[in-house]
């Protein structure tokens, strides 16, 4: 089995490149700031942080504009539902789309989508033509082009930042948005109150503009492959391969779902909370949103701390007590500031259990498969948030705001129980991807779309280790169908006890390719320690088989010299 570990010298590591740029231990020391040290990252931040401010006045003017059209909890609450909706619908394509195109293209083309709904609103919004159902596909087009964008820029920020600068950076992405939040919904109230809804859209559509230029400016040189791009369903299938493979990811998905669905009241009420429980107007809401974006800074700013002193399912428990403790407080609150000092704490946790989240993902999901990770993410917390909002708005409609938020600290309350059966992975290094192994000997003239292949592994194991060997094969498993292989199984020889056979099956040669080019050092190590348990003189046995060997095979005239790799 050794030939599995064999690598291809020469290639370089670029996050080795970024981290010369500046020691670990300045990185180390610098904190929460490293990130800003890089000036690709800092450029595209501060952009965003542009943008951001321009998408919470423009969410301001939309919830406001749409309260102002129709009475109805619902509505008003599906103007949240339709910026999140795409997330959860088109996410995945997009993280694929991200994985296999250049990103910055990518992020370019997603922009002029939301630029295209934000000049809409302005259009439609000037001319009187405004509806609700026009409101909201509008808000749609938006949400779908931030969907598409959201993959492309948070998985290329390891391509900004080292490994170690990534907590931070990702952070640093939560502080951007929290700080527009802080200033962003204050201001969208004051260019409501006087300039109406349509000056918000028109401030928003502007404010797109440095991020564009921002995006333009970055040189970014995409990682080189000797093999061909997936297609796009393909790619779908891979990432959804991988992430059911992995059971850290989907116990991270299932809790941010979770905490969207229960926890997402806050924001899709607070129009809500500031028309009926505050009895104020939009700049009323304004300010609520803006208090719960600075509760969400102090939240960022601090998480290095909880990170120190608690683990990863202690620190989000702590979160999830603390936004179902406020969202209590502004249920019963009719003064103002009690219920900004009590958002100032939801806004803080609710940022802490989301960077959390975010973290423990992109640290656990490899580059190939880095944008379908973070978009799986995307689609379970926002598609949590979606689904509730237009939930908390039906009840809200039924019983009130109050009993609505009530109802939703209640369940936040609960929902740490989910911990005793899916307790938070612990959040640690990055797994690095492993250099590229050298192609197998190969005496057939195979092509791209031969197949599909049959490996066979037969490792000789001492029987007082067998079940230990056996459980760790159970590791190795998800490892292998994590990367594209399927049917795997583990044999033991009934005449020979001693004798253990893994076999696993690749569609076609060119995904066998791929599969030996995704391990990660963490996945590599899995495999030593199964050659760990070998024991004898001959070393481990590997087989390759073609299943149709005549069917996609080619003819050496046939392929005219083609090599075989």
């Amino acid at each position: 089995m050794t030939d599995l570990l064999d690598t291809q010298g020469g290639r370089s590591d670029k996050r080795a490149d970024i981290t010369g740029q500046v020691g670990l231990q300045t990185l180390s020391s610098a904190g929460i700031t490293a990130p800003l040290r890089f000036p690709a990252f800092r450029r595209i931040w501060v952009a965003s942080l542009l943008a951001n401010l321009g998408k919470l006045i423009q969410g301001v003017g939309a919830a406001w504009a749409m309260t102002q059209m129709t009475s109805s909890a619902d509505k008003v609450a599906l103007v949240r539902t339709a910026l999140m909706l795409p997330v959860m619908l088109i996410s995945m394509p997009a993280g694929a789309i991200a994985d296999m195109y250049d990103r910055r293209i990518v992020a370019i083309v997603a922009l002029s989508i939301e630029l295209c709904g934000a000049i809409g609103l302005v259009v439609f919004d000037w001319l009187g033509l405004i509806t609700p159902n026009l409101l909201l596909a509008l808000c749609f087009l938006i949400g779908s082009g931030l969907t598409l964008r959201g993959p492309a820029w948070q998985s290329s920020v390891s391509e900004q930042v080292p490994a170690e600068a990534l907590p931070a950076a990702v952070a640093l992405d939560g502080i951007s948005y929290n700080i527009a939040r802080s200033f962003g919904p204050a201001l969208g109230g004051i260019v409501v109150a006087m300039g109406g809804a349509v000056a918000a859209f028109a401030l928003n559509a502007l404010l797109y503009l440095p991020l564009k230029l921002a995006l333009f400016l970055w040189k970014r040189i995409p990682p080189s492959s000797r093999l061909p791009r997936e297609q796009l369903g393909r790619a779908i299938v891979s990432g959804v391969r991988y992430i059911t493979s992995s059971p850290s990811i989907k116990i991270v998905l299932t809790r941010s779902m979770l905490m969207g669905l229960v926890s997402g009241s806050l924001l899709a009420l607070m129009p809500l909370v500031a028309r009926d429980l505050l009895h104020g107007g939009a700049q009323t809401y304004g300010i609520m949103l803006g208090v719960f974006g600075f509760g969400a800074v102090l939240g960022a700013l601090g998480l290095t701390e909880v990170r120190k002193r608690m683990n990863g399912e202690g620190a989000v428990c702590a979160c999830t007590l603390t936004m179902a403790g406020s969202t209590a407080v502004v249920a019963l609150s009719r003064d103002p500031i009690l219920t900004a000092a009590a958002l100032v704490l939801a806004g803080a946790g609710w940022m802490m259990a989301l960077t959390l989240f975010n973290v423990a993902i992109q640290l656990s999901a490899p580059r190939w498969v880095a944008g379908r990770s973070f978009a799986a993410y995307e689609a379970a917390i926002s598609g949590g948030i979606a689904i509730g909002s237009w939930g908390w708005g039906r009840l809200t409609d039924d019983a009130g705001v109050a009993v609505a938020l009530l109802a939703s600290s209640a369940l936040t309350l609960l929902s740490p129980l989910i911990g005793l059966q899916l307790r938070m992975p612990r959040i640690g290094a990055r797994g690095e991807d492993a250099e590229a192994l050298a192609d197998p000997e190969v005496r057939l003239a195979l092509t791209d779309r031969s197949g599909p292949l049959v490996v066979e592994i037969e490792y000789r194991v001492a029987q007082e280790s067998a079940r230990t060997f056996h459980n760790l094969m159970q590791e190795v498993q998800l490892s292998r169908q994590r990367n594209g292989a399927y049917g795997w199984s583990i044999a033991r020889d009934i005449a020979d006890a001693e004798l253990w056979t893994e076999r696993y099956h690749c569609p076609t040669w060119l995904d066998y390719l791929r599969q030996r080019s995704r391990s990660t050092l963490s996945e590599r190590a899995l495999d030593q320690q199964a050659l760990a348990f070998h024991i004898g003189s001959e070393r481990v046995r590997i087989r390759r088989m073609l299943e149709r060997p005549f069917g996609l095979v080619c003819s050496r005239e046939d392929v005219s010299g083609h090599a075989a790799n």
